[in-house]
């Protein structure tokens, strides 16, 4: 975003990319400009040496995830990688604390506030309590989930129903409330993930 900003501003657009793409572009743009070719070359040497980074940090976390057998359980579940299945595992802890599954939505704050006096019974936006890392992965998964190609998914189904309904937004945050509880159970059962929502033991 920083090299586009500081092309634009010179009215050189860089148009669609892909990661793969953006350094041939930028330099393509800036071929005849000798002081922001200096500046461009700078920021795409920076931009590199972060992807690096990335990616080593991105092997470590998979070789994490690969030796516990509960996020690979969790990771069966679509939209859920290993970043968002060691998050919620380590958050979580011992599936034990939570009497009920249905607890978990409400621990990371993903349940509307409720406020009841007399005659009075309003029900407000999501409380947002709790931890907010877990809240904000949960929330991605839902979106992937929505918002990718998962066949034959009964949670996504009803998801789908919840945003004709509601909206999508509404519906990705209630997804985001029913992917805790369908995680917390599989942790329980040490069961993978079902598209029919009837889970099978994990392999």
């Amino acid at each position: 975003m920083s090299v586009r900003d500081l092309l634009r501003g010179f009215g050189l657009k860089v148009g669609p990319t892909t990661p793969k793409t953006l350094e041939g572009r930028v330099r393509e743009l800036v071929e005849n400009h000798g002081t922001l070719s200096l500046i461009a070359d700078a920021l795409l040497s920076a931009r590199a040496a972060l992807c690096l980074e990335f990616r080593t940090i991105e092997k470590r976390l998979l070789a994490i995830a690969r030796a516990d057998n509960r996020v690979r359980c969790l990771m069966t579940t679509p939209g859920v990688g290993a970043l968002v299945a060691l998050t919620f595992s380590a958050a979580i802890d011992d599936p034990a604390r939570f009497r009920s599954s249905r607890m978990v939505g409400a621990h990371f704050g993903l349940t509307p506030r409720k406020y009841q006096s007399g005659e009075t019974d309003v029900t407000g936006r999501i409380s947002k309590i709790g931890d907010h890392e877990v809240r904000m992965v949960l929330y991605e998964a839902a979106n992937v989930m929505l918002t990718r190609p998962v066949k034959g998914s009964a949670l996504k189904r009803w998801a789908l129903a919840v945003a004709k309904r509601a909206g999508m937004r509404k519906a990705k945050v209630a997804l985001a409330r029913k992917l805790a509880v369908v995680l917390h159970k599989m942790m329980r059962s040490g069961e993978a993930f079902s598209l029919t929502g009837r889970m099978a033991s994990a392999a």
